[in-house]
């Protein structure tokens, strides 16, 4: 444990831009940055680097891009893979378990060793994995690469041991899965087929033993020939050759028929009887037409041929409808004697596989249940009924159900909100699934020591918002919204919307959630943000709307000098601008040039509308068009539930709105906020330099142009004229929103202009301009500043920049070859010295670029708004793009009646703080290093019955710094992280206690002060993919991982951190991974995960009867062993295939060190156990052996005495 002592006086009380500019603030992490005096702070940090450890934990939602399937019918678990090389094993709910393939390969086939505990893998690349289930995190225990041969199908028998593997040439492997090394014994395709074929038969597309007779192998060819092999003498039994290509083929568990599923539409039956012609040739779906011909039908991919003891025959297939139907979906059809059933499907089928009650491929099947694999969704049909329903899915498999847009993570909540939240969603969700219960019911798992609530919120892209219970490793939906409802739908081809070019006008971009007073705020694309309160009754509510006029204007730039053109801004709209806070939603205006102006991009319902429980929206504010731009794109917002307020902030300026009251106090360029505080000197370019006033700026787009524009941006970066934001629509994963930064394409320019502050009851008017400043100041951007680098560093930022346009295929281009007709050019050494930094030197104070200042990060608290405060007030604390820090004091009633009437009124701007980069989060903790929360009210709903002895009153909970201060007296810290540094200030003297520059080739994506182990620290995520966390207040680093080698939008867009040490991120379009960087979890990590495998008997297979096991031949006297084994077959070539051993039982025993000695002691005992029953073995053969000889001799003497008697004196 180490004990910080730092200053609290002496340290210097100049100009804050000077203070935190000095050198000392560029120091290392940890430095102090003054001189110890004899007032000293004495924080106890406990957090060690012994603390951290980051390991995946679960992974949730549906694989993206599946692959293949498999179920093992007695063990009653689901594997699915998919195309990156990932494994899903799913059980019972909260038994699910993610496995990758280092390869990255794609799985072509899943084969489950029943009742094993193990799955074998084929994959993309060729190659064979064992996996042991056996432990809660598998691992591989050995892998074989083919080198000449592609593998195309596998099949295993039931309880055996050698794996039948067909590739592409035509020929038949068999791999011996014990010690997965290739068998001699090998069908070759020019073997299985006649010598007087003359052509390929194609790839081996099936393999399967005939259920009447193990040794003898039946293998379809693609070409449409199919051989059915006698293992043990070494030859075809019989040839069919078709003349339509083979998808599958199913047999009769008798054996003595299989079906076969074709490309022409067709399903084919044989008998073994005749093996000349198809006994039965049938197209499902191929009706015939007046000219007599049948119509041309799909390939039926796959069928299944099912037999019931009570019921006619299943025939289950996929594909196979007609051609001429346009649209039709994909299905899977069911053939149940005569009745024929076609379900539709709402995405392809990938595949499908019918569930049985036994394993036996001999006995009658018993169909149940038929499990089918979409692209975009896992059902499962209940064939014991007749109208087919599906089962209630028990997997978060709908995460992706529209695009996710924004993710937010809770820890630790009231225990309260999830039973509350999930009764009233239960009222919503669908009927009609099958009352039976969820046939993959297998592993274990239970609740262990994690108990703590806790909640993942997405949003999506149609609106929607869900919220999902996350406690103990799993997830389940508790309660949908969908924000669209507050809105008129936009009418086709009339839309604000449309005009901005918008897919999905309601997307998500961020939300924030008090989870104590249950106010729920949405920030959507289209510039809206919707206040939402918690409600346990219906009501009848009219939303009320305010609109905003958040625009800077063109006539407040200082444009370039009359020898550059600039059209963008060669005319000067003489509109000033306003904010416009009205309940009913105003009219649009037109400017008079026909440019929309004054209008919002959505219409709010006017009416009154039912709500049902839950969340109900009661506030929307909607930024509006100026002269026919569209409003820019919030960027950042907070929201306090005690103080009655919402802030929220984009590249043109800052609004506060008072959401009791219904009204905007405060609306403000960024500009305008620094008062005479402005920490930069802001001069008009130099006319000599031939730029364009904008396309210094850069945006991600789809566009391929201009690649080398530039080396790199911040995500930060907020530019261009109003365009199109394509947000993901069909699961793609485009960044629109980082973090609170404006980065999507919607990008606009922005002018720094001076919107108006109304009088009266919403708040006094601001001081636009300080003394000694400039009456012109040019715009600034969210890219903040841009100065010269040494070539070395500009050479990460690059790299950065095309990793992202490969990921993506984003580029950077400029806003005037978008947006104007003259054309400017920079050349190389131009383009490289304004890459991307944002270093605070000296030399860089003058800014000559039309950049925009977005707002990045608020958040309202208890703090000092000036150096001299005696107390702390309610403040606003602002952070900018240009990595500057802005308080802003409130005055708010504090009487409940006042503060209904009385206006909250803004203090002028008080401190500015500055670090380098865009400011990401603030958090303040006590001069005991204590976390301080943000006061909140208490939750109470507002449509209860009224209770005239209990009064509703506002109950507000407030953290005040100085009500934890004992011996250090009144103040507290302010941690302020930024995308390059992280500084601790002490407040109110602004000194800069400790300061951390957190990276220089990179630029942190996320950053959250989060509690762990009764600590806090700070942990950070960087666009290089580094997880570090730093402790707090003395910013050491305590850990740094490598966690994501390329890190992509998708992932830039959704991580987020919480409490007790965790986070998770989107690893694809359809699934959540989350992870823990805490030691004590990853300790405890074996405990929480469900088990794989659980140890269950062998269904016993059935009597076959005597008369059926002669007749029918038996199958149980083949021996495999004595064919394929190293004696009989001989050794495999070794070029043909390699054995690689995996880190099975390495790991496992890694994973397990803590059941080691468990594990030991199980161990001697069926070791004991093996000795007893050999030693039992032993004596019971002593004894048969004394039996023999006791019979021979008895019949030696009876043969000897009878020998020499007659016939007929017996």
């Amino acid at each position: 444990m180490k004990k910080f002592r730092k200053v609290l006086d002496g340290l210097t009380t100049s100009s804050p831009g000077g203070t935190i500019g000095s050198p000392s603030c560029g120091s290392a992490a940890g430095t102090p940055t003054a001189a110890p005096t004899p007032k000293e702070i004495d924080v106890q940090e406990t957090l060690v680097s012994e603390n951290f450890q980051l390991c995946k934990t679960v992974r949730h939602g549906f694989p993206y891009q599946p692959t293949a399937l498999a179920f093992d019918p007695v063990q009653k678990i689901l594997a699915i893979g998919s195309r990156s090389g990932g494994v899903r094993i799913l059980g019972r709910p909260g038994v699910d378990c993610y496995c990758q393939h280092e390869s990255g390969a794609a799985v072509l086939q899943l084969q489950f060793l029943i009742n094993e505990g193990a799955l074998v893998t084929a994959c993309a690349d060729d190659t064979l994995h064992l996996w042991n289930l056996r432990q809660r995190r598998p691992a591989v225990l050995h892998s074989l690469k083919f080198n000449r041969e592609r593998i195309t199908f596998c099949h295993l028998p039931f309880q055996s041991k050698w794996l039948y593997v067909g590739t592409e040439r035509g020929n038949t492997h068999i791999v011996n899965i014990e010690s997965f090394i290739l068998s001699g014994y090998v069908i070759m395709w020019n073997k299985a087929i006649e010598l007087s074929t003359k052509t390929h038969p194609g790839p081996v597309v099936h393999l399967s033993d005939s259920p009447k007779d193990e040794g003898k192998l039946l293998i379809g060819f693609e070409g449409g020939t199919i051989v059915q092999w006698d293992l043990r003498a070494k030859k075809a039994d019989f040839r069919i050759y078709y003349d339509e290509a083979i998808h599958s083929v199913s047999w009769h568990h008798e054996g003595k028929q299989f079906m076969c599923s074709h490309s022409d539409g067709s399903l084919t039956l044989w008998n073994l009887r005749n093996t000349t012609k198809p006994f039965q040739v049938t197209f499902p779906h191929g009706k015939i037409q007046k000219d007599g011909r049948k119509e041309s039908c799909k390939p039926i991919l796959k069928v299944e041929y099912k037999t019931s003891r009570s019921s006619e025959p299943f025939v289950i297939f996929s594909g196979g409808l007609s051609y001429d139907k346009a649209g039709r979906r994909p299905a899977l059809t069911i053939m149940h004697g005569k009745a024929i059933t076609v379900l539709e499907m709402d995405h392809p089928i990938v595949e499908f596989m019918v569930l049985c009650e036994t394993p036996y491929n001999n006995e009658v099947q018993e169909p149940y249940a038929v499990v089918v694999l979409l692209e975009k969704d896992l059902i499962v049909v209940d064939l014991t009924q007749s109208n087919y329903p599906v089962f209630e899915n028990p997997y978060p498999m709908d995460i992706h159900e529209s695009p996710v847009t924004c993710t937010a993570y809770f820890a630790d909540c009231p225990p309260d909100i999830i039973p509350i939240l999930y009764s009233i969603g239960a009222k919503h969700k669908k009927t009609g699934y099958s009352q039976k219960e969820w046939p993959v019911g297998g592993g274990t798992w239970t609740l262990g020591s994690h108990t703590y609530s806790e909640i993942i919120i997405t949003g999506h892209a149609d609106g929607s918002i869900k919220f999902w219970d996350a406690s103990a490793f799993t997830l389940q939906m508790l309660y949908k919204l969908k924000t669209s409802k507050v809105f008129e739908k936009p009418k086709p081809g009339d839309g604000r919307a449309a005009e901005m070019g918008e897919d999905d006008p309601f997307a998500v971009q961020m939300v924030s959630w008090c989870p104590h007073s249950r106010i729920f705020c949405v920030v959507g694309i289209s510039a809206h943000i919707i206040l939402y309160r918690f409600s346990k009754y219906e009501a009848n509510t009219q939303t009320v709307s305010l609109e905003v006029r958040l625009q800077c204007e063109p006539e407040d730039i200082i444009t370039p000098s009359e020898n550059e053109n600039n059209p963008c801004f060669s005319e000067p709209t003489s509109h000033s601008p306003q904010t416009h806070y009205q309940h009913p939603v105003s009219p649009g205006s037109r400017t008079p040039d026909g440019a929309k102006d004054s209008v919002p991009s959505l219409k709010v319902k006017e009416k009154m509308v039912r709500v049902p429980p839950g969340y109900q929206s009661d506030l929307v504010i909607q930024l509006l068009w100026v002269d026919g731009e569209p409003p820019q794109q919030i960027t950042s917002l907070d929201i306090n539930s005690a103080y009655g307020l919402l802030a929220f902030g984009n590249c043109n300026g800052l609004a506060v709105v008072d959401y009791l009251q219904k009204t905007v106090i405060l609306c403000i360029s960024t500009l305008d906020l620094y008062g005479a505080t402005d920490p930069y000197q802001r001069l008009t370019r130099s006319p000599r330099r031939n730029r364009q006033s904008t396309s210094g700026l850069t945006e991600l787009t789809d566009n391929q142009q201009s690649i080398d524009m530039e080396r790199s941006k911040s995500p930060t970066s907020v530019k261009g004229p109003g365009r199109k934001l394509s947000l993901p629509t069909d699961l793609k994963t485009d960044l629109d929103h980082v973090n609170g930064h404006c980065t999507s394409p919607t990008s606009q320019p922005c002018s720094a202009g001076k919107p108006r502050i109304p009088m009266g009851p919403e708040g006094p008017r601001l001081t636009r301009r300080g003394p000694g400043r400039p009456p012109f100041r040019k715009a600034q951007s969210a890219a903040c500043m841009e100065i010269s680098l040494p070539v070395s560093h500009t050479e990460g930022h690059a790299s950065r920049r095309a990793m992202l346009q490969q990921l993506h295929g984003v580029t950077m281009y400029s806003h005037d070859e978008h947006h104007t007709t003259t054309s400017y050019c920079w050349n190389e050494r131009e383009s490289r010295e304004n890459s991307f930094s944002r270093s605070r030197s000296s030399s860089v104070s003058s800014i000559d670029r039309d950049t925009k200042e977005a707002i990045t990060t608020l958040q309202f608290g208890e703090s000092y708004g000036r150096k001299h405060d005696a107390l702390p007030t309610p403040c606003l604390w602002v952070g900018t793009s240009l990595g500057v820090v802005i308080l802003i004091p409130l005055s708010i009633p504090t009487d409940h009646e006042e503060r209904m009437e009385d206006p909250v009124t803004v203090g002028p701007s008080g401190a500015v703080l500055m670090l380098k980069g865009s400011v990401l989060r603030f958090a303040f903790l006590d001069c005991n290093g204590a976390l301080i929360q943000s006061p909140y009210e208490v939750w109470r709903d507002l449509n209860a019955p009224e209770d005239p002895d209990r009064p509703r009153r506002r109950k507000l909970v407030h953290f005040s710094p100085s009500s934890s201060q004992d011996a250090f007296g009144e103040g507290h810290l302010a941690v302020v992280c930024s995308e390059r540094q992280a500084k601790v200030f002490l407040m109110p003297s602004q000194s800069c206690l400790f300061v951390h520059n957190i990276t220089e080739s990179s630029f942190v994506l996320r950053a959250d002060v989060v509690s762990l182990c009764n600590s806090v620290c700070l942990a950070c995520f960087c666009a290089n993919g580094h997880v570090m966390t730093l402790s707090l207040p003395s910013l050491r680093p305590l850990m740094d991982v490598n966690y994501l080698p390329l890190t992509d939008m998708r992932i830039a867009r959704t991580f987020c951190f919480t409490n007790e040490g965790q986070a998770l991120y989107l690893s694809s379009p359809t699934e959540i991974q989350r992870i823990t960087y805490s030691q004590e979890m990853c300790d405890n990590l074996q405990e929480m995960l469900g088990e794989l495998f659980t140890p269950i008997e062998t269904p016993e297979a059935q009597n076959r009867g005597f008369l059926k096991g002669f007749f029918g031949g038996n199958a149980h006297t083949f021996d495999r062993e004595e064919l394929f084994g190293e004696a009989a077959a001989g050794k495999a070539s070794r070029s043909l295939a390699q054995h690689i051993p995996g880190q099975g039982g390495v790991e496992g025993m890694k994973v397990a060190a803590s059941g080691v000695v468990g594990d030991l002691a199980r161990a001697r005992i069926a070791l004991d156990e093996r000795g007893q029953r050999l030693g039992e073995l032993e004596e019971r053969t002593a004894l048969m052996m004394t039996s023999a000889e006791t019979f021979s001799k008895h019949a030696h003497e009876l043969m000897l005495k009878c020998k020499d008697k007659k016939w007929y004196q017996f």
